[in-house]
């Protein structure tokens, strides 16, 4: 069986998220013990498991995410690479519409190369700052907001970019904060850098201390920064040591995630499932 790494939201390799990709035959998802060795094993942020549906139905292709130590309801990078795969293989062609935890999403191949999903919009609900959340994340706290079940992170405004970019936080204490983990952000410090908003992502209680561009958040930056600069419109960076960046367009109730994808590692899972 072939096993792939693609590195999701960047234009070449060794940069952005890399996710491990693993395209099923027609007879679906072996057991999750086995999902999750496969995971463990790859010890990326998501590795993503698809196997295609019957024709006719609401989607094409069935698709899951599991982090080295559990399962996710919803990642956007480990779709990219799912859908980037699908597409340089031609397995798939057009748009592709995926079953998964958190309902249908979409994939569809723009002109640039660069690939389109559809998501659902994150709802955002206003909480006041957690005890401790400030100490352990090493910042001065603006706002705080929910994100709502399939995300499940805390989004974290921070005073300034330089505030998000300096960050070095508690891993342990920040792991009790939120369901999935917290999204540091900040407007960007210049308006000519190429991007609106600045991010950067924590996921400790899901086994991953910093993930290097996080695809689902911006369902949720997407709606916090379109409000504030009044436009849907907006292109975020996320801050890691590889960096990534994910073009956004709020829809109302979905948002669109755009971005590129390269495959760094094709190779063969000697194991059966």
């Amino acid at each position: 069986m072939r096993i792939r790494i693609v590195d999701a939201f960047t234009d070449h390799p060794f940069s952005g998220n890399p996710a491990g990709v693993l395209l099923l035959g027609p007879e679906g998802f072996p057991e999750d013990r086995r999902l999750q060795q496969i995971a463990a094993e790859l010890n990326l942020s998501e590795t993503a498991f698809a196997h295609p549906l019957p024709p006719g139905g609401a989607a094409d292709w069935a698709l899951r995410w599991f982090t080295p130590s559990t399962e996710v309801d919803m990642c956007g990078h480990a779709t990219l690479a799912t859908a980037h795969v699908l597409h340089t293989t031609s397995t798939a062609s057009g748009t592709v519409r995926f079953a998964a935890r958190c309902g249908i999403l979409t994939s569809s191949a723009d002109g640039d190369g660069s690939l389109t999903l559809d998501f659902p919009t994150a709802p955002l609900t206003p909480e006041t700052p957690p005890q401790g959340l400030a100490a352990a994340l090493g910042a001065d706290i603006v706002s705080v907001h929910d994100t709502g079940p399939h995300v499940g992170d805390l989004l974290v405004e921070l005073t300034d970019e330089a505030a998000v970019r300096g960050l070095a936080p508690d891993f342990a204490a920040l792991a009790g904060h939120a369901r999935r983990g917290v999204i540091a952000t900040a407007a960007a410090a210049s308006p000519d850098r190429g991007y609106d908003f600045v991010s950067r992502g924590f996921f400790p209680a899901v086994g991953i201390d910093e993930d290097p561009v996080t695809g689902s958040a911006h369902t949720a930056l997407a709606p916090f920064w379109s409000a504030r600069f009044g436009r849907d419109e907006l292109t975020g960076l996320q801050a890691s040591a590889r960096t990534g960046l994910v073009r956004t367009s709020l829809r109302g109730d979905r948002t669109l995630l755009t971005g590129s994808a390269v495959t760094v590692v094709d190779g063969e899972l000697l194991v059966t499932l």
